[in-house]
């Protein structure tokens, strides 16, 4: 059980790497600038939301040891009518609306690998993938507002 949360921890610290190293003209000092307030606000709540649902999903995994996957995950989400409908709505954003949105979305907004971010979504959480994915277009649109004012001035 402990080996399949590092297993997993890894495979979200590499698909997080992978988005920044796929996108680092954005991250590099002179990309994009300073972190703004909002990309700020998208990093703080990412990682919030990061820290809590590892705390649950640690949680789980001693709770149910090696019952602990995530067929079994999925059916403990649909156990009353309430958390039927939280669910229903996390699977169909996590599973269908995030990557198509972001795969179309990052490919007008030129964000390199924009696929990344559903993957990495499956090994660290819906909110912190799209907390990251949202500070990303924050980024790149500074991005391209400096190249186009550099550009203008050349």
């Amino acid at each position: 059980m402990t080996s399949s949360l590092v297993f997993y921890a890894v495979l979200g610290v590499l698909s997080t790497v992978a988005a920044c190293v796929a996108n680092r003209r954005l991250l590099v000092k002179g990309g994009a600038g300073r972190v703004s307030v909002l990309e700020g606000v998208f990093y703080v709540f990412g990682v919030a939301s990061l820290c809590l649902g590892w705390y649950f999903n640690i949680r789980y995994t001693h709770q149910y040891g090696h019952q602990a996957n995530y067929v079994n995950y999925t059916k403990m989400l649909f156990t009353n009518w309430a958390s039927d409908s939280a669910a229903q709505d996390y699977i169909a954003v996590n599973l269908l609306l995030l990557p198509l949105w972001t795969i179309v979305d990052g490919r007008r907004r030129e964000i390199r690998w924009p696929w990344i971010f559903f993957v990495m979504s499956l090994f660290t959480g819906l909110a912190f993938s799209m907390a990251a994915y949202l500070a990303f277009v924050e980024r790149q649109i500074r991005y391209t507002r400096a190249e186009s004012t550099a550009s203008k001035t050349a």
